[in-house]
């Protein structure tokens, strides 16, 4: 496996261990078609029955209402899924304060089963959100672009890059590779990753358990079949996690989104607001109770002048003392 292959991984939570072998994955169902409406009003009758649990999922600081009307809007799609795997997956997305609108995230039908895929602009929001970074920068370098990598020169030289946005993409020609990189709040600019057609190839196809999925059944209808220079990007981007800082959540995110790959159980990745809150709770009383520990000074008894007072004297010498 390639270098740039186990620093994503090693950012996005550790190794996972290695998909199915093609020959060794357990059959799998046809997607669910397109729910009828009396489908879709009985399932926007179940998520109604759990929004108390979809809303306590969901942090309180983003638009709950925004989130309900992107679950709607993708009902019809998703309607054939079983229930449950339906509410874990949108609980999942939740968790993340992510929509599932098809930009932040998307909710993908694997036979009867709902699974969360997280966008590449899934993760730059969380990037955005963790407030430890100032831009994220990324993109495709195509054929006719002009471009130049210096990995030993000072930044901003190591990488040029010009474009021609008069062309349309057709005329751009293939994607050669994406790059990624972020500027801290600091203003210092971290390392540029690179991940190019062969190296994102190498990745899906050691680590993607729905590509495999999609070539055994000969449907070929997975994200990296449809969309590989999309996955591409995301895999740049989820790369820059072994040299910039990161939030728990965007790892927490990235390692959702692996499991997804991988077929795995999503939602104990995500981060658990009753959880978060405890751990609040335990600090405040940590902080409260290193707090009683600290010695507490007396108040200093001072005369007339505002000298220190230290008692009356004894008079009479030392033989009055010693009577």
């Amino acid at each position: 496996m390639s270098r740039l292959a186990e620093a994503v991984f090693a950012a996005t939570g550790g190794r996972p261990a290695p998909a199915p072998d093609p020959v060794a994955l357990a059959p799998v169902e046809p997607p669910a078609p397109e729910g009828t409406p009396a489908q879709v009003d009985a399932v926007q009758e179940y998520l109604n029955r759990h929004d108390d649990t979809l809303r306590a999922a969901f942090p309180k600081s983003l638009d709950y209402e925004a989130f309900q009307a992107a679950v709607a809007a993708t009902l019809p799609r998703v309607a054939g899924c079983s229930p449950a795997s339906l509410r874990m997956a949108l609980v999942t997305c939740a968790r993340f304060g992510l929509m599932p609108d098809g930009y932040e995230a998307v909710i993908e039908v694997q036979g009867r089963k709902a699974v969360f895929v997280p966008r590449y602009q899934g993760y730059i929001r969380l990037m955005y959100r963790s407030g430890m970074v100032a831009s994220v920068h990324y993109g495709l370098v195509h054929e006719t672009d002009e471009w130049e990598v210096r990995p030993s020169a000072p930044a901003p030289d190591d990488f040029v890059l010009k474009t021609r946005p008069e062309l349309s993409d057709e005329e751009r020609g293939t994607a050669l590779f994406a790059y990624a990189f972020v500027v801290g709040r600091d203003g210092a600019r971290s390392q540029v990753v690179y991940v190019n057609r062969h190296k994102a190839a190498e990745i899906r196809d050691e680590w993607s358990y729905r590509y495999k999925l999609a070539e055994q059944t000969g449907r070929r209808d997975s994200w990296w079949h449809r969309h590989f220079d999309h996955m591409m990007l995301k895999t740049g981007i989820k790369a820059l996690y072994a040299s910039v800082p990161t939030s728990p959540e965007v790892l927490a995110l990235a390692a959702a989104d692996d499991a997804g790959e991988r077929g795995e159980v999503q939602i104990i990745h995500a981060p658990d607001p009753g959880r978060a809150a405890l751990v609040a709770d335990a600090e405040r009383a940590h902080r409260a109770a290193e707090g009683s520990q600290e010695l507490v000074r007396l108040p200093v008894k001072r005369n007339a002048a505002g000298r220190r007072y230290r008692g009356k004297k004894q008079r009479g010498g030392l033989k009055a003392r010693m009577r």
